[in-house]
């Protein structure tokens, strides 16, 4: 069912009213009983209200998740560089240069 946005010709009193498509619209506003004048909407758009709906439909990853996904990173990036420095650092010892 639709939702309808109403405005009141007298006191100036906006509002949205749910009704089905079949409902008469109403015609005397609320609050002052005056005439209402019924408001072209946008159509049948979704309208996301309420809290709450993007952590339940769009849920993002955890903080604890990403910073596994960190230390993991880190850990490669630390396994494939630490073998090349113990390369380096084997052939500048100084003990090799200094006996011969």
């Amino acid at each position: 069912m639709p939702t309808y946005d109403y405005l009141c010709q007298d006191c100036s009193h906006a509002f949205e009213h749910f009704q089905s498509m079949s409902s008469d619209p109403l015609t005397t506003c609320p609050q002052c009983q005056g005439s209402l004048k019924r408001l072209i909407g946008t159509g049948g758009a979704l309208i996301f209200k309420g809290s709450g709906f993007y952590c339940t439909d769009y849920k993002k990853p955890s903080p604890d998740a990403k910073v596994e996904k960190a230390k993991e990173a880190s850990k490669a990036v630390k396994e494939s560089s630490g073998g090349g420095e113990a390369k380096s650092s084997e052939s500048k010892s100084p003990s090799s240069t200094s006996a011969a």
